[in-house]
């Protein structure tokens, strides 16, 4: 339908756990699309409803050859493996830190029709599910990280042309969400 401005770190809806979804209707249909034409334009592994500004308990992903949504998702780790690699978030532009995730995992949730998902996942996907799942529940990934890593990523953050701002769609940064939302 149409790609949305991306929220970025500061704004409180990322901070907010998000509500579930109670109805399988046509706005939650509208609201996957839209995730998952922003997630495309952005270029992302991921998009999680409150991204976009919506306390909707939804995700979209689009990485390691596999592409959909989870609705009211879980997540439970499969093996006690752990991987340290580099995450970014298209809320947090440019402050990406080594994080340690569970390298596999199950996710479990519904599509836009109601219907029963389980997914086993690894690699990217793995991560892009507990990465997602955790914007759901408020928590941004600057919260897993060590605290060198995230005094890091603070600085960084703080010294970004973007901070401070409510909104970035593609390469523009916009001082209030009025002005991203009048740009579709």
């Amino acid at each position: 339908m149409a790609v949305q401005p991306v929220r970025l770190f500061g704004d409180p809806v990322l901070r907010t756990p998000a509500d579930p979804v109670t109805s399988f209707d046509d706005r939650l249909a509208r609201i996957v699309e839209d995730l998952m034409d922003t997630v495309h334009h952005e270029e992302g592994a991921g998009l999680a409803a409150p991204q976009i500004g919506l306390s909707t308990r939804v995700f979209v992903y689009n990485c390691g050859g596999r592409s959909g949504h989870l609705v009211n998702p879980s997540w439970k780790p499969l093996g006690e493996e752990m991987i340290e690699e580099n995450e970014g978030c298209l809320s947090i532009p440019g402050a990406a830190q080594p994080t340690e995730r569970h390298a596999r995992v199950e996710a479990r949730g519904f599509d836009i029709h109601g219907e029963p998902v389980r997914l086993a996942c690894e690699g990217i996907l793995a991560r892009a599910v507990q990465h997602e799942t955790d914007h759901l529940d408020g928590v941004l990934f600057l919260q897993r990280l060590t605290p060198e890593r995230r005094r890091a990523a603070m600085a960084t953050i703080r010294n970004s042309s973007w901070f401070g701002s409510a909104a970035i769609s593609g390469d523009t940064v916009y001082d209030s969400l009025a002005d991203a939302m009048a740009v579709r």
